[in-house]
């Protein structure tokens, strides 16, 4: 993550905490984060230095005034004055890293060799909250091979396979 990032996510929660909004905020800029990514092209004309600046920023009016909290188009269209809209996930990793610590929340990836059922998944949730004495969030993935504490992840594109230690 960026310094620029953790700069503008760490006062966007500051400012969500102050307002009172922070689950609103959470999930609002969930949504614009996943359609930016979703939609490249529509952050590469934000970003784009050719087109007018007040252009740049009734685009972002246009698309998200009504739809977002004022706060956070506003906050937006800061970036996008700045230049630095392309920053948008890295200020929501930091926000979301801002809200867990806030709320005693605990991300963990869960690596297995075989799918875990819904219910192995909540022993195993239910298991690290008594050790961690925090709520846990729980990301499952499936590992294609694990031996000796390393996994080769599955991707249909990869060619090469080499291993990656999960825990570095």
């Amino acid at each position: 993550m960026t310094e620029l990032g953790r700069a503008y996510g760490s006062a966007l929660y500051a400012l969500a905490e102050d307002e009172k909004q922070e689950d609103a905020f959470l999930s609002q800029l969930g949504e614009v984060c996943k359609l930016l990514a979703d939609n490249p092209d529509y952050v590469r004309l934000i970003k784009d230095k050719a087109i007018a600046k007040t252009e740049r920023l009734a685009l972002l009016d246009g698309a998200f005034s009504g739809q977002i909290h004022p706060y956070l188009l506003n906050f937006m269209k800061l970036l996008c004055e700045r230049g630095a809209f392309g920053e948008m996930a890295a200020c929501q990793a930091e926000y979301i890293s801002c809200y867990n610590e806030k709320h005693g929340i605990v991300p963990a990836k869960v690596f297995s060799a075989e799918a875990l059922s819904d219910e192995q998944l909540a022993r195993l949730k239910a298991a690290l909250e008594r050790t961690s004495g925090k709520h846990v969030t729980t990301i499952p993935l499936k590992a294609e091979w694990i031996i000796c504490g390393a996994f080769w992840p599955h991707d249909p594109n990869f060619t090469e396979r080499k291993p990656v230690n999960p825990w570095i």
